[in-house]
């Protein structure tokens, strides 16, 4: 039988820390679990495609919108569940168990990480925290926590929209609910929190989530987001 499981990484200019997320990668390979790695490039400039290459990666290309980029992906998936991961997100050990036990025993149920931060103090776990505790409220995680689901789940919901931001939020709306939270940590990068501000960079986000379930257009959320 082969493996159940197809692992979706979205890149564009992402050497930085692709590395470290595709050799988290490893202990679900030598588990059995992972039947294949699909990285879907946005057209990066630096070494990204020759890291994925290096590590085996099916690679797709095309224009860089997150929802395209991702929704390209996953219609080359063949495994009979998907895992999304961000480029800078690296899963703690222990992962693949976790996962696999889940496929044995949660019954289709979509399910994503716990967040945590690269870096200690007062404000990478309050972020982490509210980002968990948000997660559990009102099942709705952010694409740098995961995303586990079936194939089926994915295409009942309509799969990612092709939009440049909030792509993850749009597709865990139409995913059944509740998501269950794993208990495995998913490492992000604190990078644009350490440049904006963790206080600012947080209520921006908060701020951008609420337009958008206001009905903002998500093209332009994602130009405002990146000035």
């Amino acid at each position: 039988m082969p493996a159940e499981l197809s692992v979706v990484v979205p890149t564009l200019n992402a050497e930085d820390g692709l590395p470290d997320c595709l050799s988290a990668l490893i202990e679900g390979l030598t588990a059995g679990l992972i039947r294949e790695l699909i990285v879907t490039d946005g057209g990066s400039s630096d070494h990204t495609l020759r890291i994925a290459e290096a590590a085996g990666a099916e690679i797709v290309t095309g224009a860089a919108s997150r929802g395209g980029q991702l929704r390209r992906a996953v219609a080359c998936a063949r495994g009979a569940w998907i895992l999304v991961l961000h480029a800078d997100t690296e899963l703690e050990p222990g992962w693949a168990r976790a996962v696999k036990d889940h496929l044995e025993t949660g019954q289709g149920q979509s399910a994503c990480f716990r967040l945590a931060f690269r870096e200690r103090g007062f404000w990478p776990g309050w972020v982490a925290g509210w980002a968990n505790f948000r997660s559990s409220l009102v099942s709705l995680p952010y694409g740098d926590q995961g995303l586990l689901m079936t194939r089926s789940a994915y295409e009942r919901a309509g799969g990612y929209p092709d939009q440049p931001l909030m792509e993850d939020v749009a597709l865990v709306r139409a995913l059944p609910r509740p998501l269950l939270i794993l208990p495995v940590r998913a490492f992000t990068s604190a990078r644009r929190y350490r440049q904006a501000g963790w206080l600012r960079r947080g209520a921006r986000n908060l701020w951008t989530l609420t337009r958008y379930l206001c009905g903002a257009d998500p093209v332009a959320l994602a130009r405002d987001y990146r000035r």
